[in-house]
């Protein structure tokens, strides 16, 4: 059930059926049965119900994808019969809470309304249109891929990236295909759909808006808002506007806010002829909402009855916080500083794209485990991105919970979007419903216009040649511009955030964006910065190049985990370059990138050397060619995934404050594929997660190369940094809470000799930051391959003032390649410890990211920790979940407990 549906709603989820109308889109052997018809689940979508009904193979399978294009082009008919009788109310409403998209809806055989707008609620008074008995419910679709071509050619075109003209209709567009998504264009109706039957009034929406007052008094105006029921006048047309009744009536309202430690209620009024009433409640000593990491996510459940519930009850969980943003211009640029009750907080975390291709399979368990990703990595920030969806409440209730900022989107991205006015009217209406829907959250810190349409317009190749019109008058450049979209980001959006939530939200128009005028949209050092040089063109060493004031975009892409992987992929060989793995990669030349940037680091060579084949051509090297096996490809694609990320995200945590967030793109899938995730379609946590729990941690220690002093006054020239010669150990306190703790950082040989080693005693504030220049005799090794940094913090006694240490930091002299890393270190055992199994590590010498594949050996297993490194005599335990009921001894199988140490060996060269 959709959260605060009234209870006066009918969901009709039985007895649907679903019939193709244009069968000559239809494979010939299947038309009969989508003829006749087929059992269809609602909510739902007609893929789902083809699937069901064993008409196709699974769309994620192999290469099925293929075959199933034509889905997209067929009109659908979802139909049911439902009963019904008069129960006294005088109005009866069909809702629909989610049709996607393009719609027709009738009520035995008469029509009710159209619905052009996926992300729209609709409401229809069907008062005339419902017989005693048997109705009959019919939405029909009109294919999607066909309504945005003709209304390409109506409108004419608009730049976009990927196949489909997304930009032409009101549909996610990740469902058209993105470069880490399916095309799987489709129809349904992808939420709850019933009859809405109520007297006089009902409750339309409520606004709870809050503030904290300096003396800690919370206050909340709940903004109530109802519909009146309206009646047709006597020989009044039912399709035409409703006539309002004559209504003298005032209608009582009721607002009750309760916590553990507090109770409070008040009354009011909603005056006759009127629809909307403002009530104010105070809360002294307000207990405040923190993100994670600052303090408690505290929430207060908020409750509004109209005429004692008679008239609808609503019910919310509300968090009382203030926040704002710095972007004044300073020394560096701009930056985009979030504070929160205040505090400047450093945003960590993921961007989020939706959890399934076929967005009515996602439910709340799912949504338990993405929010449980973020809790669990340390991340305090999510950004729901605008090619996406506005994610269910569940979503926002569970960041709520767990104190995870949301960065929103406003659903438009990478693409110029016409502003006729029917296009504005259904935007602005869909941004309405939404902004008013998700006001309850305080978790909802970021409102963001668009997706890269900002950047796209002022730097992408084309983008504006797209626009040209020479029949409009000539802009600043010297020629005609259709409207490309901006009216949404600079006026309607921000207009319509002052209106419904004042001062509740931050917003940009863009993202990325640089708030200077007469810079570029994806400057570093000014607003918000996407990094996708790194990955598309250039080493993830890139990274240090850029002061990135808050990066809410960047990432490294690496395959699924195995089972993940194999379980849709099926060339015989498997191979990197196979139909059906090429299938499962959608990013252009993805896993020729993958093979380039490992060069340097776990590969010869450099990141744009080429080869030549047998006829003495140049070519890519096929990534495979530098492996012994697909296994260990996909180990070094995972291993480098995490390294490049672990290796961007500490340098810029490294700059803090000057950097105030860091997003990392992305943190799930949508289907099952080789993309930039952390966490794959099934679930199965990669490399890279397992190292998020460690750079994202509140207290950061990390050693990064900066330049001395000496080498500023000696190799500087005017607007260009010398070459860094120096190292130091950068910490960060991401709490509030003071921190004081002891550092030793010791040069040592991979056997774990003591060349060479330093002290340091370090008080940080709350928020505070330090960097320790390390000695000279500290940072410079006798032999880079064969040594390694470790700063080891002491926080113990009395020192320890909170549970988020700092932990140990390692700094590696040298890239795997070059590294003289033991492949014979680590020794292993296991043992059944219950529903469990331990497997216990011990290091001989150093060991480099240890990371166990236990869903090669059970498809259920998880395994506690991940990219685990050990110094000579350590040990560490590793707790599998669901081990299955095999053998143990294949946990500890060289295909399975990989580490950096033995991929070296396995490679061709």
């Amino acid at each position: 059930m959709k959260k605060n549906t009234p209870k006066t709603f009918s969901a009709l989820q039985k007895g649907w059926t679903l019939k193709a109308l244009n069968l000559q889109k239809v494979p010939e052997e299947i038309r009969p049965r989508l003829a006749e018809g087929i059992a269809a689940t609602v909510p739902g979508e007609a893929t789902l119900d083809l699937l069901r009904a064993g008409l196709i193979e699974d769309p994620f399978d192999g290469a099925n994808e293929n075959d199933q294009q034509w889905i997209g082009d067929v009109d659908w008919r979802f139909e049911c019969d439902f009963e019904w009788h008069d129960d006294g109310n005088t109005r009866h409403d069909v809702v629909a809470y989610g049709l996607d998209t393009v719609a027709a809806v009738s009520l035995n055989g008469r029509p009710v309304g159209r619905a052009n707008d996926f992300y729209q609620t609709y409401r229809w008074n069907v008062n005339e249109f419902l017989v005693a008995g048997t109705n009959t419910l019919t939405v029909d679709f009109s294919s999607p891929v066909r309504v945005a071509e003709e209304r390409e050619l109506v409108n004419g075109a608009y730049p976009h990236v990927e196949h489909h003209p997304f930009n032409q209709i009101r549909k996610p567009s990740y469902s058209f295909g993105w470069d880490w998504g399916i095309d799987v264009a489709n129809a349904g109706i992808w939420q709850q759909i019933g009859i809405d039957s109520w007297s006089k009034a009902r409750i339309e929406s409520v606004r709870p808006l809050v503030d904290v007052r300096d003396d800690g008094t919370g206050i909340l105006n709940a903004i109530v808002t109802i519909e009146r029921d309206v009646l047709p006048a006597i020989g009044h047309d039912p399709s035409g506007p409703a006539v309002p009744v004559e209504d003298p009536l005032a209608v009582p309202v009721t607002l009750t806010v309760k916590a553990c430690d507090f109770e409070g209620e008040i009354t009011g009024v909603i005056e006759p002829k009127r629809t909307t009433a403002t009530l104010t409640l105070e809360v002294p000593n307000v207990r405040l909402w923190w993100p994670q990491g600052y303090g408690e996510a505290s929430l207060y459940q908020l409750e509004v009855a109209v005429n004692d519930g008679i008239q609808g009850r609503w019910a919310a969980r509300i968090g009382f916080r203030t926040v704002s943003v710095d972007t004044a211009a300073d020394s560096v640029g701009r930056p985009f500083q979030i504070s929160v009750n205040g505090v400047p907080v450093h945003a960590r975390g993921y961007n989020w794209i939706p959890d399934d291709a076929f967005i009515s399979s996602v439910d709340r368990t799912r949504y338990e485990r993405g929010v449980r990703d973020l809790v669990e990595s340390h991340s305090n920030m999510v950004r729901v991105w605008g090619g996406g969806i506005y994610e269910a409440d569940d979503f926002y209730d569970l960041c709520d919970e767990h104190g995870i900022m949301v960065w929103q989107d406003f659903a438009l991205a990478c693409a110029a979007y016409d502003e006729t006015a029917g296009t504005r009217k259904e935007i602005e209406t869909e941004a309405r419903q939404q902004i008013t829907r998700l006001s309850t959250h305080p978790s909802l810190v970021v409102w963001n216009g668009s997706n890269e349409n900002y950047v796209a317009y002022s730097e992408w190749g084309g983008f504006k040649e797209g626009l040209r019109d020479d029949d409009r008058p000539k802009n600043d450049f010297g020629y005609g511009e259709k409207p490309w979209g901006d009216y949404y980001y600079s006026e309607l959006f921000p207009k319509l955030l002052r209106e419904l939530v004042p001062n509740a939200t931050l917003y940009l128009a863009s993202s990325p964006m640089s708030f200077s005028k007469q810079v570029g949209a994806n400057l570093d050092t000014d607003g918000t910065m996407h990094i996708w040089d790194v990955w598309n063109r250039e080493d993830y060493r890139k990274y240090c190049d850029y002061t990135p004031r808050f990066a809410d975009e960047f990432g490294y892409q690496a395959p699924p985990a195995w089972s993940t992987l194999t379980a849709v992929i099926h060339d015989d060989p498997l191979d990197a370059f196979g139909e059906q793995m090429l299938v499962h990669q959608k990013a252009a030349g993805g896993n020729y990138k993958l093979a380039r940037g490992m060069r340097s680091h776990l590969t010869p060579g450099h990141l744009d050397e080429v080869s030549l084949d047998e006829a003495g051509n140049r070519s890519w090297l096929i990534p495979t060619d530098e492996w012994e096996t697909l296994e260990d490809w996909h180990w070094a694609c995972q291993l480098q995934q995490a390294h490049a990320i672990e290796f961007g995200v500490a340098h810029m945590r490294s700059l803090e404050p000057v950097n105030a967030g860091a997003l990392i793109w992305q943190l799930n899938d949508d289907w099952p594929v080789v993309s930039w995730s952390a966490v794959d379609y099934c679930g199965r946590r990669k490399p890279l997660w397992y190292a998020s729990q460690h750079f994202f941690a509140p207290r950061f220690a990390t050693i990064q190369p900066r330049i001395s002093q000496r080498q500023w006054e000696e190799r500087s020239w005017e607007g260009k940094k010398p070459a860094a010669d120096a190292l130091a150990l950068v910490l960060q306190n991401d709490t509030r809470t003071d921190s004081r703790s002891s550092w030793t950082v010791r040069r040592m040989t991979m056997g774990g000799h003591v060349l060479a080693q330093a002290k340091f005693e370090v008080s940080l504030e709350p928020g505070g930051h330090a960097e320790l220049l390390l000695p000279a005799d500290v940072v410079k090794p006798n032999d880079a391959t064969a040594e390694i940094l470790v700063a080891t913090p002491d926080e113990q006694g009395s020192q320890r003032v909170c549970d988020a240490c700092f932990e140990r930091c390692i700094y590696n002299f040298a890239e795997v390649l070059d590294q003289k890393l033991d492949p014979r270190a680590l020794e292993a055992e296991i043992t059944a410890s219950g529903d469990s199994a331990v497997i216990t590590l011990t290091a001989t010498s150093y060991v480099r990211d240890v990371f166990c594949m236990a869903d090669k050996v059970s498809a259920q297993a998880v395994v506690d920790k991940g990219m685990v490194s050990l110094l000579p005599g350590e040990h560490q335990s590793l707790v599998i979940a669901q081990p299955g009921s095999g053998e143990l001894a294949e946990y500890l199988s060289a295909r399975v407990l990989r580490s950096a140490n033995e991929l070296k060996v396995r490679g061709k060269y």
